[in-house]
Protein backbone atom coordinates (compact mmCIF):
# COMPACT_ATOMS: atom_id res chain seq x y z
CA UNK A 1 0.00 0.00 0.00
CA UNK A 2 1.56 3.57 -0.79
CA UNK A 3 1.55 5.91 1.38
CA UNK A 4 3.26 9.82 1.14
CA UNK A 5 4.71 11.35 4.25
CA UNK A 6 5.65 15.23 3.19
CA UNK A 7 8.98 17.03 5.19
CA UNK A 8 9.24 20.00 5.58
CA UNK A 9 12.79 21.41 4.40
CA UNK A 10 14.97 24.16 6.58
CA UNK A 11 17.76 25.18 4.40
CA UNK A 12 19.98 28.09 5.24
CA UNK A 13 19.80 31.23 2.96
CA UNK A 14 22.24 29.64 0.75
CA UNK A 15 20.96 26.52 0.74
CA UNK A 16 17.25 28.31 -0.49
CA UNK A 17 18.66 29.97 -3.03
CA UNK A 18 20.17 26.91 -4.95
CA UNK A 19 17.11 25.12 -4.54
CA UNK A 20 15.09 27.34 -5.73
CA UNK A 21 17.38 28.59 -9.07
CA UNK A 22 16.84 24.62 -9.97
CA UNK A 23 13.72 24.12 -9.59
CA UNK A 24 13.24 27.28 -11.69
CA UNK A 25 15.58 25.22 -14.17
CA UNK A 26 14.64 21.82 -14.44
CA UNK A 27 10.78 23.24 -15.32
CA UNK A 28 12.15 25.85 -17.85
CA UNK A 29 13.68 22.59 -19.20
CA UNK A 30 10.20 20.90 -18.87
CA UNK A 31 8.54 23.95 -20.47
CA UNK A 32 10.82 23.22 -23.31
CA UNK A 33 10.46 19.44 -23.66
CA UNK A 34 6.75 19.77 -23.47
CA UNK A 35 7.06 22.02 -26.42
CA UNK A 36 9.23 19.66 -28.74
CA UNK A 37 6.66 16.77 -27.26
CA UNK A 38 4.07 18.61 -29.16
CA UNK A 39 5.31 19.59 -32.22
CA UNK A 40 6.36 15.67 -32.53
CA UNK A 41 2.87 14.34 -32.17
CA UNK A 42 3.76 13.29 -27.82
CA UNK A 43 5.83 10.41 -28.74
CA UNK A 44 6.65 7.85 -26.55
CA UNK A 45 9.22 8.52 -24.02
CA UNK A 46 12.09 6.76 -25.36
CA UNK A 47 11.55 8.70 -28.73
CA UNK A 48 11.09 11.75 -26.57
CA UNK A 49 14.74 11.22 -25.16
CA UNK A 50 16.16 11.14 -28.53
CA UNK A 51 14.90 14.61 -29.46
CA UNK A 52 15.52 16.35 -25.98
CA UNK A 53 18.24 14.14 -23.67
CA UNK A 54 21.32 16.61 -25.21
CA UNK A 55 19.73 19.68 -24.84
CA UNK A 56 19.00 19.33 -21.33
CA UNK A 57 22.34 17.79 -20.80
CA UNK A 58 23.74 21.09 -22.48
CA UNK A 59 21.45 22.76 -19.93
CA UNK A 60 23.10 22.54 -17.20
CA UNK A 61 20.55 19.61 -15.79
CA UNK A 62 22.51 15.89 -14.34
CA UNK A 63 21.93 12.91 -16.24
CA UNK A 64 19.25 11.14 -13.89
CA UNK A 65 17.69 15.06 -13.75
CA UNK A 66 17.42 14.96 -17.14
CA UNK A 67 15.50 11.56 -17.35
CA UNK A 68 13.11 12.85 -14.78
CA UNK A 69 12.19 16.00 -16.33
CA UNK A 70 11.45 13.73 -19.66
CA UNK A 71 9.60 11.42 -17.91
CA UNK A 72 7.50 14.15 -15.87
CA UNK A 73 6.21 15.55 -19.23
CA UNK A 74 5.29 12.53 -20.95
CA UNK A 75 3.45 11.98 -17.49
CA UNK A 76 1.78 14.88 -17.73
CA UNK A 77 0.64 14.26 -21.54
CA UNK A 78 -0.52 10.62 -20.62
CA UNK A 79 -2.74 12.35 -17.72
CA UNK A 80 -4.27 15.16 -20.20
CA UNK A 81 -4.87 12.01 -22.50
CA UNK A 82 -7.01 10.47 -19.97
CA UNK A 83 -8.47 13.28 -18.38
CA UNK A 84 -9.91 14.10 -22.57
CA UNK A 85 -10.90 10.63 -22.89
CA UNK A 86 -12.78 10.44 -19.43
CA UNK A 87 -14.63 13.72 -19.96
CA UNK A 88 -13.39 15.89 -17.44
CA UNK A 89 -12.19 18.93 -19.55
CA UNK A 90 -15.80 18.82 -21.29
CA UNK A 91 -17.24 17.07 -24.26
CA UNK A 92 -15.94 17.29 -27.84
CA UNK A 93 -15.49 21.10 -29.24
CA UNK A 94 -15.68 22.28 -25.89
CA UNK A 95 -13.98 25.46 -25.17
CA UNK A 96 -11.69 23.95 -22.30
CA UNK A 97 -11.45 21.34 -24.23
CA UNK A 98 -10.00 22.61 -27.18
CA UNK A 99 -7.90 25.09 -24.95
CA UNK A 100 -6.36 22.04 -23.51
CA UNK A 101 -5.60 20.41 -27.16
CA UNK A 102 -4.20 23.29 -28.56
CA UNK A 103 -1.21 24.09 -26.74
CA UNK A 104 1.67 22.28 -24.96
CA UNK A 105 1.33 21.96 -21.46
CA UNK A 106 2.96 24.48 -19.16
CA UNK A 107 4.78 23.82 -15.71
CA UNK A 108 4.91 26.76 -12.73
CA UNK A 109 8.45 27.62 -12.14
CA UNK A 110 7.79 25.85 -8.29
CA UNK A 111 6.05 22.46 -9.88
CA UNK A 112 7.09 19.52 -8.03
CA UNK A 113 10.46 17.91 -9.54
CA UNK A 114 11.21 13.90 -8.88
CA UNK A 115 14.33 12.27 -7.32
CA UNK A 116 15.41 8.80 -7.31
CA UNK A 117 17.89 7.32 -4.35
CA UNK A 118 20.50 8.43 -7.49
CA UNK A 119 19.76 12.29 -6.88
CA UNK A 120 18.60 12.48 -3.18
CA UNK A 121 19.52 10.31 -0.27
CA UNK A 122 18.24 10.65 3.36
CA UNK A 123 20.03 10.59 6.64
CA UNK A 124 17.10 10.03 9.23
CA UNK A 125 19.48 10.21 12.50
CA UNK A 126 20.38 13.65 11.46
CA UNK A 127 17.41 14.83 9.69
CA UNK A 128 18.97 15.69 6.79
CA UNK A 129 18.80 15.22 3.03
CA UNK A 130 21.74 15.29 0.82
CA UNK A 131 20.23 16.30 -3.11
CA UNK A 132 21.49 17.23 -6.62
CA UNK A 133 20.82 20.75 -7.51
CA UNK A 134 21.96 22.82 -10.28
CA UNK A 135 25.19 23.78 -8.49
CA UNK A 136 26.18 20.69 -7.46
CA UNK A 137 25.54 18.59 -4.61
CA UNK A 138 23.73 20.25 -1.66
CA UNK A 139 24.86 18.28 1.76
CA UNK A 140 23.40 18.83 5.36
CA UNK A 141 19.63 20.29 3.82
CA UNK A 142 17.74 19.80 7.58
CA UNK A 143 14.05 18.76 7.42
CA UNK A 144 11.53 18.40 10.25
CA UNK A 145 8.85 16.29 10.71
CA UNK A 146 6.41 14.47 12.92
CA UNK A 147 8.43 11.47 14.92
CA UNK A 148 5.41 9.18 13.49
CA UNK A 149 6.34 10.57 9.94
CA UNK A 150 10.16 9.92 10.82
CA UNK A 151 9.55 6.00 11.78
CA UNK A 152 7.20 5.76 8.27
CA UNK A 153 10.65 7.44 6.34
CA UNK A 154 13.01 5.00 7.91
CA UNK A 155 10.61 1.78 7.99
CA UNK A 156 9.01 2.04 4.49
CA UNK A 157 10.59 4.77 1.98
CA UNK A 158 10.66 3.48 -1.29
CA UNK A 159 10.50 4.63 -4.57
CA UNK A 160 10.43 8.98 -5.69
CA UNK A 161 10.66 11.71 -3.62
CA UNK A 162 9.03 14.98 -4.66
CA UNK A 163 10.83 18.27 -4.33
CA UNK A 164 8.08 21.00 -4.04
CA UNK A 165 7.84 24.73 -2.98
CA UNK A 166 4.88 26.29 -1.59
CA UNK A 167 5.37 30.06 -0.59
CA UNK A 168 8.61 30.10 -0.13
CA UNK A 169 8.88 26.65 1.81
CA UNK A 170 10.52 23.89 0.15
CA UNK A 171 9.13 20.21 0.98
CA UNK A 172 10.10 16.69 0.22
CA UNK A 173 7.14 14.42 -0.40
CA UNK A 174 8.35 10.94 -0.21
CA UNK A 175 6.19 7.23 -0.82
CA UNK A 176 6.29 5.08 1.66
CA UNK A 177 5.41 1.67 0.46
CA UNK A 178 3.63 0.30 3.70
CA UNK A 179 2.13 -4.19 3.90
CA UNK A 180 -1.42 -4.21 4.65
CA UNK A 181 -2.27 -5.55 7.81
CA UNK A 182 -3.96 -9.37 7.84
CA UNK A 183 -7.80 -8.68 7.04
CA UNK A 184 -10.21 -10.66 10.14
CA UNK A 185 -12.95 -12.38 9.15
CA UNK A 186 -15.86 -9.26 9.80
CA UNK A 187 -18.94 -9.23 12.56
CA UNK A 188 -21.42 -7.74 10.36
CA UNK A 189 -21.08 -4.53 8.31
CA UNK A 190 -20.87 -0.67 9.06
CA UNK A 191 -22.99 0.91 6.09
CA UNK A 192 -21.86 4.16 5.55
CA UNK A 193 -24.03 7.13 3.60
CA UNK A 194 -21.93 10.27 2.17
CA UNK A 195 -23.59 13.21 1.21
CA UNK A 196 -23.73 17.45 2.28
CA UNK A 197 -26.00 17.90 4.43
CA UNK A 198 -24.74 15.11 6.57
CA UNK A 199 -21.31 14.38 5.54
CA UNK A 200 -20.83 10.69 6.10
CA UNK A 201 -23.58 8.72 8.44
CA UNK A 202 -22.65 5.03 9.75
CA UNK A 203 -25.37 2.73 10.21
CA UNK A 204 -23.70 2.59 14.35
CA UNK A 205 -25.38 5.95 14.96
CA UNK A 206 -22.19 8.32 14.25
CA UNK A 207 -23.53 11.37 11.87
CA UNK A 208 -20.81 13.76 10.85
CA UNK A 209 -22.77 16.54 10.28
CA UNK A 210 -21.99 18.82 7.30
CA UNK A 211 -23.55 22.23 9.13
CA UNK A 212 -20.11 23.63 10.23
CA UNK A 213 -18.71 23.41 7.33
CA UNK A 214 -21.46 24.30 5.31
CA UNK A 215 -20.88 27.49 7.46
CA UNK A 216 -17.08 27.47 6.71
CA UNK A 217 -17.45 27.08 3.11
CA UNK A 218 -20.12 29.99 2.81
CA UNK A 219 -17.72 32.15 4.09
CA UNK A 220 -14.90 31.49 2.49
CA UNK A 221 -17.51 31.73 -0.67
CA UNK A 222 -18.19 35.51 0.12
CA UNK A 223 -14.31 36.52 0.71
CA UNK A 224 -13.10 34.83 -2.47
CA UNK A 225 -16.02 36.70 -4.11
CA UNK A 226 -15.02 40.21 -2.43
CA UNK A 227 -11.07 39.10 -3.81
CA UNK A 228 -12.15 38.02 -7.19
CA UNK A 229 -13.58 41.88 -7.70
CA UNK A 230 -10.19 43.64 -6.69
CA UNK A 231 -8.42 41.89 -9.57
CA UNK A 232 -5.12 43.08 -8.23
CA UNK A 233 -1.91 40.96 -7.50
CA UNK A 234 -1.84 41.21 -4.46
CA UNK A 235 -5.81 39.82 -4.11
CA UNK A 236 -4.59 36.81 -6.01
CA UNK A 237 -2.06 36.00 -4.03
CA UNK A 238 -4.18 36.09 -1.04
CA UNK A 239 -6.77 34.03 -3.45
CA UNK A 240 -4.29 31.46 -3.80
CA UNK A 241 -3.59 31.20 -0.05
CA UNK A 242 -6.93 30.69 0.94
CA UNK A 243 -7.39 27.68 -1.27
CA UNK A 244 -4.60 25.90 -0.12
CA UNK A 245 -5.93 26.82 3.70
CA UNK A 246 -9.81 25.57 2.45
CA UNK A 247 -7.87 22.34 0.82
CA UNK A 248 -6.23 21.63 4.31
CA UNK A 249 -9.37 22.56 6.34
CA UNK A 250 -11.23 19.53 4.51
CA UNK A 251 -8.55 17.00 4.48
CA UNK A 252 -8.53 17.36 8.06
CA UNK A 253 -12.23 17.21 7.95
CA UNK A 254 -12.23 14.05 6.15
CA UNK A 255 -9.29 12.31 8.15
CA UNK A 256 -11.32 13.00 11.17
CA UNK A 257 -14.19 11.07 10.05
CA UNK A 258 -12.48 8.33 8.26
CA UNK A 259 -10.58 7.71 10.95
CA UNK A 260 -13.25 7.78 13.21
CA UNK A 261 -15.21 5.66 11.04
CA UNK A 262 -12.25 3.03 10.57
CA UNK A 263 -11.85 2.98 14.37
CA UNK A 264 -15.25 1.82 15.11
CA UNK A 265 -15.23 -0.91 12.74
CA UNK A 266 -11.75 -1.93 14.16
CA UNK A 267 -13.27 -1.87 17.51
CA UNK A 268 -16.33 -3.90 17.38
CA UNK A 269 -15.05 -6.49 14.75
CA UNK A 270 -16.72 -5.78 11.97
CA UNK A 271 -16.29 -4.68 8.33
CA UNK A 272 -17.07 -1.63 6.50
CA UNK A 273 -19.62 -1.41 3.40
CA UNK A 274 -19.42 2.13 1.27
CA UNK A 275 -21.46 3.02 -1.53
CA UNK A 276 -19.82 3.12 -4.86
CA UNK A 277 -18.83 6.77 -5.45
CA UNK A 278 -18.93 6.97 -9.58
CA UNK A 279 -21.89 9.16 -10.22
CA UNK A 280 -22.40 10.49 -7.17
CA UNK A 281 -22.29 14.17 -7.67
CA UNK A 282 -25.08 13.40 -10.36
CA UNK A 283 -27.08 11.34 -7.69
CA UNK A 284 -26.89 14.09 -4.82
CA UNK A 285 -29.11 16.84 -4.41
CA UNK A 286 -29.35 19.91 -2.21
CA UNK A 287 -31.96 22.71 -3.50
CA UNK A 288 -31.66 24.79 -0.38
CA UNK A 289 -30.42 27.95 -1.40
CA UNK A 290 -27.15 29.61 0.30
CA UNK A 291 -27.24 33.17 1.10
CA UNK A 292 -27.36 34.98 -2.17
CA UNK A 293 -27.01 32.41 -4.06
CA UNK A 294 -29.66 30.48 -6.11
CA UNK A 295 -30.64 26.80 -5.47
CA UNK A 296 -28.35 26.02 -9.00
CA UNK A 297 -25.19 27.83 -7.49
CA UNK A 298 -25.62 26.61 -4.37
CA UNK A 299 -26.04 23.43 -5.82
CA UNK A 300 -22.44 23.63 -7.91
CA UNK A 301 -20.96 24.93 -4.84
CA UNK A 302 -21.93 22.10 -2.54
CA UNK A 303 -20.98 19.23 -4.82
CA UNK A 304 -18.21 20.34 -5.97
CA UNK A 305 -16.24 22.20 -3.27
CA UNK A 306 -16.30 18.60 -0.94
CA UNK A 307 -13.57 15.65 -1.66
CA UNK A 308 -16.41 12.98 -1.97
CA UNK A 309 -13.10 10.95 -3.42
CA UNK A 310 -10.99 12.18 -0.55
CA UNK A 311 -13.17 10.83 1.98
CA UNK A 312 -13.24 7.68 0.45
CA UNK A 313 -9.56 7.20 0.13
CA UNK A 314 -9.11 7.81 3.51
CA UNK A 315 -11.49 5.48 4.62
CA UNK A 316 -9.96 2.82 2.14
CA UNK A 317 -6.10 3.20 3.72
CA UNK A 318 -6.57 3.29 6.85
CA UNK A 319 -9.10 0.54 6.45
CA UNK A 320 -6.00 -1.35 5.07
CA UNK A 321 -3.51 -0.28 7.72
CA UNK A 322 -6.15 -1.78 10.55
CA UNK A 323 -7.12 -4.77 9.01
CA UNK A 324 -10.43 -3.75 8.63
CA UNK A 325 -12.47 -5.56 5.81
CA UNK A 326 -13.99 -2.90 3.25
CA UNK A 327 -16.78 -3.05 0.39
CA UNK A 328 -18.06 -1.29 -2.01
CA UNK A 329 -22.10 -1.46 -3.04
CA UNK A 330 -24.03 -0.20 -5.59
CA UNK A 331 -25.95 2.90 -4.25
CA UNK A 332 -28.74 2.52 -6.00
CA UNK A 333 -32.71 3.18 -3.84
CA UNK A 334 -30.59 2.92 -0.62
CA UNK A 335 -32.60 6.06 0.45
CA UNK A 336 -35.76 4.92 -0.64
CA UNK A 337 -36.10 1.41 0.86
CA UNK A 338 -37.27 0.67 4.08
CA UNK A 339 -34.37 -0.80 6.20
CA UNK A 340 -37.29 -2.84 8.11
CA UNK A 341 -39.45 -4.14 5.35
CA UNK A 342 -37.97 -4.04 2.30
CA UNK A 343 -40.89 -1.75 1.14
CA UNK A 344 -39.00 0.69 -2.37
CA UNK A 345 -40.90 3.66 -2.99
CA UNK A 346 -39.89 7.39 -3.79
CA UNK A 347 -42.37 8.76 -1.24
CA UNK A 348 -40.75 7.26 1.36
CA UNK A 349 -38.04 10.03 1.06
CA UNK A 350 -40.05 12.47 2.25
CA UNK A 351 -37.89 15.39 2.89
CA UNK A 352 -33.73 15.84 3.07
CA UNK A 353 -33.78 14.46 6.85
CA UNK A 354 -36.77 12.69 7.38
CA UNK A 355 -38.11 8.71 6.10
CA UNK A 356 -41.62 7.66 6.81
CA UNK A 357 -41.85 3.85 4.97
CA UNK A 358 -45.54 3.54 3.03
CA UNK A 359 -45.38 0.05 4.00
CA UNK A 360 -44.61 -0.52 7.20
CA UNK A 361 -45.21 2.98 8.49
CA UNK A 362 -41.27 3.10 10.42
CA UNK A 363 -40.12 6.56 10.77
CA UNK A 364 -36.84 6.91 10.45
CA UNK A 365 -33.53 9.34 10.04
CA UNK A 366 -33.40 9.15 6.04
CA UNK A 367 -29.47 9.14 6.40
CA UNK A 368 -28.99 6.86 8.72
CA UNK A 369 -31.82 4.53 6.80
CA UNK A 370 -29.62 4.57 3.48
CA UNK A 371 -26.57 3.72 6.03
CA UNK A 372 -28.33 0.62 7.06
CA UNK A 373 -29.16 -0.93 3.57
CA UNK A 374 -26.13 -0.16 2.74
CA UNK A 375 -24.43 -2.13 5.35
CA UNK A 376 -26.61 -4.92 4.67
CA UNK A 377 -25.60 -5.32 0.90
CA UNK A 378 -22.65 -4.86 2.57
CA UNK A 379 -22.56 -7.93 4.07
CA UNK A 380 -24.44 -9.58 1.40
CA UNK A 381 -21.53 -8.73 -1.07
CA UNK A 382 -18.92 -10.19 1.22
CA UNK A 383 -20.92 -13.43 1.75
CA UNK A 384 -21.10 -13.78 -2.37
CA UNK A 385 -17.56 -13.22 -2.48
CA UNK A 386 -16.24 -15.95 -0.33
CA UNK A 387 -18.71 -18.52 -1.71
CA UNK A 388 -17.02 -20.70 -4.41
CA UNK A 389 -18.98 -21.03 -7.70
CA UNK A 390 -16.26 -23.53 -8.88
CA UNK A 391 -17.85 -27.16 -9.43
CA UNK A 392 -17.33 -29.51 -6.80
CA UNK A 393 -14.46 -32.16 -7.77
CA UNK A 394 -16.45 -36.00 -8.62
Amino acid sequence: MKIVTQVKLMPDAVQASVLERTLRTVNDAANWVAEVAFEHGVPREYELRKHTYAELRARGLGAQAAQHVIKKVRDSYTTLKANIRGGNLGKEGSQRRRKAESKPITFRPQAAQPYDDRCLSWQHDQQTVSIWTVDGRVKNVSFVCSPDALTMLQAHRQGESDLIERGGVFYLVATCDVPEAEQYEPDGFIGVDLGIENIATASTGYLAAGRGLNRYRKRQLALRAKLQKKRTKSARRRLKARARKEARHAANSNHIISKTIVTEAERTGRGLSLEELKGIRNRVRLRKPWGHLPAEGWGRVALHSWAFAQLADFIVYKAKRAGVPLVFVDPAYTSQTCAECGHVDKRNRVGQGLFICRGCGVVAHADRNASHNIATRGESVWNAGRESRVSATP
